[in-house]
């Protein structure tokens, strides 16, 4: 038995938080000795596009190192990635049975590509899906009706569906009137990723956000002004800012200059999967703050699972459904969404009472032992699975 999981919502091997959901899941089948393969269905120019990591075998069907300069021939390469991941779809089932295909696109067309897959080879087509669905068609009447258009031919071709909150599930079960087809997946870790001992990978002890750098649904912008507060008093601690560069960078040190705080703040800016892991490790607290709004309701930030695995203090924000496993001072820290007086405030306890911290931060660690651990939700999707 085998499992596929294909995509254009992510990238591969290195990647985002998509591309984390896609590890967590395809280690935890391995775990549980099940062939995976992992299929990039984007059109990116790679110098390794295909080969294994971690056990892990992937590939890059449209298997090109750089861009073309000609328009046709562009395209004729996007029509034979099709060809190219029939080929090797086919190859895979031949050697070890395709049990279930998992597809995470917001993409019609790809869907539609592995549910055409998914019949060739009698397989189960499985939705990941840790958005809502119709997040990015919310103007303009056409727009609307293209995203309930895509929605609807989703629904009718699909076997099962992975859902990461509640609210999620609370939606499609609306639509679906099917609860057989839906399994909720709380956000995924795998916490052995973060067993690594504390190392010197910055000459100083710092506060950590690694994730989208944004002023909209992750407020770095919060981050900075809480940090710019408490910095006079707290000199022994400074702010490292590492992940996806998402807002203009200039905006950014504009902002970090007018606070005042250039000694203090540091942006590393994209780093690879695995050098984040440790900086991730050797921060004194991690921080985590998202906006609220009903599309951040039904999503679950993939960055605090692992920030937890660390056993590090963490500061999240009480949005989505974080305060289902998270309760403030007692195995983490919550603050309202948008309040600067209380981030900083958390921040300045941590660090004047950081033994106690650490001990509240050890009860979030465990957490991903169990119903964050990516070994035992892979055990869940396999039963579900089986079931369809």
């Amino acid at each position: 038995m085998s499992i596929v999981i294909l995509g254009d919502n992510f990238t591969f091997p290195e990647g985002n938080a998509a591309t984390n959901r896609v590890y967590t899941y395809a280690r935890g089948f391995i775990e549980n000795n099940i062939n995976t393969t992992v299929i990039n269905f984007r059109n990116d120019y790679m110098e390794n596009g295909n080969g294994t990591i971690e056990d892990i075998q992937y590939f890059h069907p449209i298997n090109r190192k750089k861009r073309n300069k000609y328009f046709v021939i562009r395209n004729w390469f996007k029509f034979v990635k099709y060809l190219n991941t029939v080929i090797i779809i086919r190859k895979i089932n031949r050697e070890n049975k395709v049990k279930a295909i998992i597809v995470y696109t917001k993409t019609l067309s790809t869907h539609l590509f592995s549910y055409f897959l998914a019949k060739l080879i009698g397989a189960k087509l499985i939705i990941e899906n840790s958005e809502h669905p119709l997040r990015d068609y919310q103007s303009g009447n056409i727009n609307k009706l293209i995203g309930r258009l895509k929605f609807w031919i989703k629904l009718k071709t699909f076997d099962g569906i992975l859902l990461i909150t509640k609210q999620l599930i609370k939606f499609y079960n609306t639509k679906l009137h099917n609860e057989k087809k839906i399994l909720l997946v709380p956000s995924t870790v795998d916490p052995k990723r973060f067993t690594a001992e504390k190392s010197n990978t910055l000459p100083y002890k710092y506060i950590g956000y690694f994730g989208s750098l944004n002023f909209e649904r992750d407020n770095v912008d919060l981050i900075l002004s809480a940090f710019a507060s408490i910095c006079d008093r707290q000199k022994n601690i400074d702010l490292v800012l590492g992940g996806w560069l998402e807002v203009d960078k200039d905006v950014l040190t504009d902002l970090i200059k007018s606070l005042k705080i250039e000694s203090r703040v540091h942006i590393l800016g994209y780093i690879s999967r695995l050098e984040i892991t440790q900086y991730i490790i050797d921060s004194q607290i991690l921080v985590l703050v998202r906006s609220n709004d009903k599309y951040t309701e039904v999503s679950f930030p993939s960055k605090l699972t692992e920030y937890l695995a660390t056993g590090n203090p963490v500061i999240a924000t009480a949005v989505s459904e974080i305060a289902e496993f998270i309760s403030d001072h007692k195995n983490g820290f919550l603050i309202r969404p948008g309040s600067t007086e209380e981030l900083a405030e958390k921040m300045e306890y941590i660090i004047n009472n950081y033994e106690r911290a650490t001990e509240i931060a050890k009860n979030g660690k465990k957490l991903t032992d169990t119903v964050f651990n990516n070994v035992f939700q892979a055990k869940q999707i396999i039963k579900f699975i089986e079931t369809l």
